[in-house]
């Protein structure tokens, strides 16, 4: 399979194909998991300092921190599957 790579801010990237969910950073079972992370250090900020509006779990348990919200990095996956 090849690696396709979607831009999730700041021309930062990830590889699609190793995305599990893509979600809102609101809740407070996310806001465990984000934790569970950093402590972990399986945490990446991606945001640069601006606000988190999604959170990606990768297939690897790592955890990384968006400024894009969910629905815009859903429609970037779709328009990257063509």
């Amino acid at each position: 399979m090849k690696s396709k790579f979607v831009e999730i801010g700041f021309k930062s990237l990830v590889n699609s194909n190793r995305i599990l969910v893509v979600i809102n950073p609101d809740s407070a079972p996310i806001k465990r998991v984000i934790l569970d992370a950093k402590q972990n250090n399986l945490l990446i900020d991606a945001t640069y300092g601006r606000k988190t509006r999604s959170v990606i779990i990768m297939d690897s348990g790592h955890v990384v921190l968006s400024l894009l919200g969910a629905e815009t990095i859903k429609t970037r996956l779709e328009n990257n599957e063509e």
